[in-house]
């Protein structure tokens, strides 16, 4: 359905490819039967045996395994009362969910429930598939959000209301029930995992046409597509259209290998770029859907960012990639269990951290109450700190939290010339600042960036006027000599960066900053 949308096109090289093949085939055997007898002039005409047979990983025809899984893939059509200012998503936006709007939408010019002035009606589709035979179907968050009323449409023509089950946000996955048993349904596949480039298929309802079949290769694994911490989603080339969104894409055995949830899409249509949820993490979260209703995640309570190859090089580290504490929540698991601010995290149970997503994503494997052991680098020592995992809070209750207090998460530059009274520090003119700006970053110490020369790569890194410089290197600083003697320090080491840390929305942000020459 529509928050964004999923698109399709159409793959028509694949028969072509395997014909000229089979040709090529033909003719080699032709020539090394002709060398044998010693004919070179003209070919003998003997009937010759080709065999069609397609190498492993490549069909000559999906038939069977269509005729094998499309029985368990369903239509969902959806009826709900929508803001309209949300209807058609937000325009420009590259990546699409294939589900809200397909259809259009119905206005009950204000007269349906609610009475006049009532919100309008949408109708919208999805696709959807039984994962039990007693009536459970999975389909993506997006498709049936909102729902006043789900129908699925099977295969062989039967509708059938169905309720929500429970949805994850996080993951865009919803669990449906529909009445009635001995339904066909397909399995995840957790344990064969799909390679680049191996064949798929996709089974959906694109446009409201459903029983549609697109075939395509899996084009790469584990994509961040900034849809959230927690999927590596698959992307595929199989042709992904709208009403596409929650349809399976199987592998050679029909196999189910992933939900299609979103496309990369400049113009709206099918470009050949789509995603899936993989089927491990699908079947997780599905099975915590139909056991508990909704999905159980770990919490650490820390304010975290990318830690990143210049970050590391501004403190002796190498080029290592990790994720680095920038705030830590009052009373929090990770505040309980020892963490710090400035610790970089590089590992999470054992498994690597390399960003802040992976570690969000390892995080959030834990049960509530389990243990987590972070690796951590603390003033360049390796250090373990054993953490407590929490409940991790509703995206709505995680927003609240981190909601900044005026200050740009992103700042821009203001090309000023510094006042000649002030001590310019790598184009920056710093200055101290006063107990209003202290309380109002909820800072106990910092430098205050008066103005950034335009030329400089504190500007190009986006640091601006206004600016509050609490550390460099993982270092408090309290005044404008401290900052620069971290500096003189860092370039006497031969280091190419500092690692300075801004106060922004009451946590800090770490931005790696060129030191000239």
């Amino acid at each position: 359905m529509t928050k964004s949308s999923r698109k399709t096109g159409f793959v028509v090289g694949a028969v072509a490819g395997v014909g000229v093949a089979a040709a090529a085939m033909a003719g080699v055997g032709m020539r090394m039967a002709d060398a044998a007898e010693g004919h070179y002039a003209a070919a003998q005409l003997t009937p010759t045996r080709i065999n069609f047979a397609p190498p492993p990983g490549a069909p000559m025809s999906f038939a069977d395994i269509f005729e094998k899984v499309s029985p368990a893939v369903v239509s969902i059509d959806v009826k709900s009362k929508v803001d309209p200012s949300s209807l058609r998503g937000i325009p420009g936006l590259p990546f699409n969910l294939p589900g809200q709007g397909e259809e259009g939408e119905e206005n009950d010019g204000g007269q349906g429930p609610g009475g006049a002035g009532g919100l309008p009606r949408q109708q919208s589709s999805g696709s959807g598939f039984f994962i039990t035979a007693d009536g459970y179907l999975v389909t993506n968050n997006h498709v049936v959000e909102g729902a006043d009323e789900i129908m699925v449409t099977l295969k062989d023509g039967r509708e059938l209301p169905a309720k929500l089950v429970g949805r994850d946000d996080g993951t865009d996955l919803a669990v449906l029930k529909v009445e009635g048993k001995g339904f066909s349904f397909v399995n995840f596949e957790n344990d064969a995992k799909p390679r680049v480039g191996d064949w798929v298929i996709t089974v959906g309802n694109p446009f409201g046409l459903g029983g549609t079949a697109t075939a395509g290769i899996v084009s790469a694994l584990s994509r961040d597509i900034n849809d959230g911490p927690f999927v590596d989603y698959i992307q595929v080339d199989a042709p992904i259209n709208r009403g596409n969104s929650g349809g399976p894409t199987f592998d050679t055995y029909g196999r189910v290998i992933g939900v299609n949830s979103a496309i990369f899409s400049p113009t709206g249509g099918s470009v050949g770029i789509g995603f899936a949820i993989p089927a491990e993490l699908a079947d997780s979260v599905t099975q915590q859907l139909i056991n508990n209703g909704k999905v159980t995640r770990g919490y650490i309570g820390a304010t975290i960012q990318n830690f990143t190859p210049d970050m590391g090089e501004a403190l002796g580290l190498g080029g290592i990639k990790a994720a680095i504490v920038a705030d830590l929540t009052p009373g929090g698991p990770a505040a309980k269990g020892g963490l710090m601010r400035d610790d970089i995290v590089t590992a999470v149970n054992g498994n690597p951290v390399t960003s802040s997503t992976s570690l969000t994503r390892e995080v959030a494997k834990a049960p509530p109450g389990g243990e987590l052991k972070l690796e951590v680098l603390r003033d360049g020592k390796k250090r373990t700190v054993a953490i407590q995992s929490g409940v991790r809070p509703s995206a709505k209750e995680l927003a609240e939290l981190s909601a900044p207090d005026g200050q740009g998460a992103t700042p821009k530059a203001t090309p000023q010339s510094a006042p000649a009274q002030r001590p310019v520090v790598l184009g920056m003119a710093l200055a101290p600042i006063d107990a209003a700006t202290k309380s109002r970053l909820n800072v106990d110490t910092g430098v205050l960036v008066e103005t950034v020369r335009a030329d400089s790569d504190a500007a190009e890194q986006g640091v601006r006027r206004g600016s509050v410089i609490v550390s460099v290197n993982t270092r408090k600083v309290a005044n404008a000599a401290e900052v620069a003697a971290a500096v003189d320090a860092a370039k006497k080491a031969g280091r190419p960066t500092v690692l300075m840390g801004f106060a922004v929305g009451g946590s800090t942000q770490f931005v790696p900053v060129k030191i000239p020459g």
